[in-house]
């Protein structure tokens, strides 16, 4: 029975978490909404520059920031770190709308961006509310609350358009209010419910706590988390320019279909967790690097147009042209067909590339031509259209992919690190947010260097390769060290 009011008490205390990194993760993401809200509205005149910042500052601030705080999680305990995180970061957004300037926008856009560290408090909270064999499911709740980046797409701009019905100028400032109340609230819950709880052997001083960093499998963990949830965060941001740009959809509807991604993504983490506590997370990560390879490589090839030389026609023997037209060329009295080129184009929905072939004279009229002389050349044209739908339905499974693999690599974390989750869990964090600020960055120069939309799936099929390769000959090595007694319980320890 004292296992089961335990149990029923984590619960509500992971109900509460989740329900403040959900919060957290939306005021995380709100400038992709309101600066872009506040520049098309001409209310700043920001450089397309100055928007990248303001877009990026945030999230660079909640990467940088979650070791630090994972320590202090570690040290002090979930509910006094978060209570504080959550109050804290309220202030800067009940200041925003006093911001009338780039500077101040990005001075305290960096400030309420340290919500983004609320996941590395959540990991170390969550996990250490739980046995060995719930941990799993618990995270993958916990990291449910990724969803929050959809509730501001959805939410924010109807409520900006609402607010600007009064006071087009300032009505837009009423939006942070409200996420600063809704944090303020969030964190007198967490004063009043929230119970504190810390590792038993947090005596350990910051610079031994930080020695665990020099354990190369953090660094794995984190290269995994680059992938996973880097990717996603980035591409959160990337594909409603992609699909407007490739596929000239409206602002709504490229919205609709990124919501499609990133929604099922931060739902689906859940499972993830179940499937990792079941299965063991390696073999879900096995899963989750390969289908990423695989989709990556279907997704990376581009709506595009093919010419190249084809079937020509060339004389049987020597004589003179005596007549040219789209459909034939005569030679003396001998008449040769040619393969007229057919003007219709596919209309853009097909699955398959289509090929259309076709041959144009390259002989005039009363011209002599020896034997094997070339009449008509030939020319094939095989275009690829990249059915939006099909490309839709790829995104959507890809993100599903990597919201499995959000709970399957944090799975790993108190397995291998029991005493130093939310260390190691802010570094894995900090890397993985890292891949969220510098994603879209590495996707424009390829865009801008290669011509094609289609690049940034290629560097997400090298990077998957590399984190696949990486975990198999880590797995053979130890295989080959401990067998047999690791191959028969290669899956107790994930």
């Amino acid at each position: 029975m004292k296992n089961a009011n335990s149990l029923s008490k984590s619960h509500q205390m992971l109900f509460l978490n989740t329900l403040a990194f959900t919060v957290c993760f939306a005021c995380w993401t709100l400038n992709g909404v309101l600066v872009t809200y506040l520049v098309d509205k001409g209310i700043f005149n920001w450089s397309v520059m100055q928007v990248g910042w303001l877009l990026g500052i945030p999230i660079l601030t909640g990467a940088i920031m979650r070791l630090p705080i994972g320590i202090l999680t570690d040290k002090y305990g979930g509910k006094y770190v978060f209570t504080t995180l959550l109050l804290l970061c309220s202030i800067p957004l009940f200041l925003l709308p006093l911001a009338d300037s780039f500077l101040m926008f990005a001075v305290l856009s960096f400030l309420f961006g340290m919500v983004g560290t609320s996941f590395a408090v959540g990991v170390g909270y969550t996990s250490i509310l739980y046995p060995k064999e719930w941990q799993g499911r618990a995270l993958g709740i916990f990291g449910m609350g990724n969803a929050g980046a959809a509730i501001t797409t959805f939410i924010a701009p109807s409520l900006l358009n609402h607010f600007a019905i009064d006071d087009p100028e300032n009505g837009w400032k009423i939006l942070p209010i409200i996420y600063g109340a809704a944090l303020l609230i969030i964190g007198i819950l967490f004063i009043i419910f929230a119970e504190n709880k810390k590792l038993e052997k947090s005596t350990k001083t910051i610079p031994q706590m930080l020695s665990t960093l020099k354990n190369v499998r953090v660094w794995r963990f984190g290269a995994y988390y680059f992938l996973v949830f880097g990717c996603f965060v980035a591409y959160s941001q990337w594909l409603l320019p992609n699909f407007m740009n490739v596929y000239q959809t409206s602002l709504v509807m490229g919205g609709m279909f990124a919501t499609l991604f990133s929604l099922p993504s931060g739902v689906i983490r859940a499972f993830g967790g179940y499937l990792s506590d079941k299965y063991g997370a390696r073999l879900v990560m096995y899963w989750v690097l390969g289908t990423s390879v695989l989709f990556s490589a279907l997704l990376m090839v581009p709506k595009m147009e093919i010419t190249t030389a084809g079937a020509g026609i060339m004389a049987k023997k020597a004589g003179v042209v005596t007549e040219v037209s789209t459909t034939n060329i005569k030679i003396d009295e001998t008449a040769i067909p040619i393969k007229a080129k057919d003007e219709l184009e596919s209309d853009g929905t097909g699955i398959f590339p289509s090929k259309t072939t076709w041959q144009e004279v390259v002989v005039t009229q009363n011209q002599s031509v020896a034997k094997k002389e070339l009449l008509a050349k030939g020319i094939t044209k095989i275009k690829f259209d990249a059915n939006m739908w099909v490309y839709l339905i790829l995104v959507v499974l890809i993100g599903i992919s990597w919201g499995i693999g959000k709970a399957a690599v944090y799975k790993h974390i108190p397995e291998y690190f029991p005493n130093e989750v939310g260390v190691v869990g802010g570094m894995v964090g900090l890397l993985g947010g890292l891949g969220g600020f510098f994603g879209p960055i590495i996707f424009s120069y390829l865009l801008e260097y290669t011509g094609l939309w289609s690049s940034s799936w290629l560097f997400v099929l090298l990077f998957s390769i590399i984190c696949l390769v990486w975990m198999h000959i880590t797995i053979t090595k130890m295989m080959n060290k401990n067998e047999p007694i690791l191959s028969k319980q290669i899956e107790t320890k994930s």
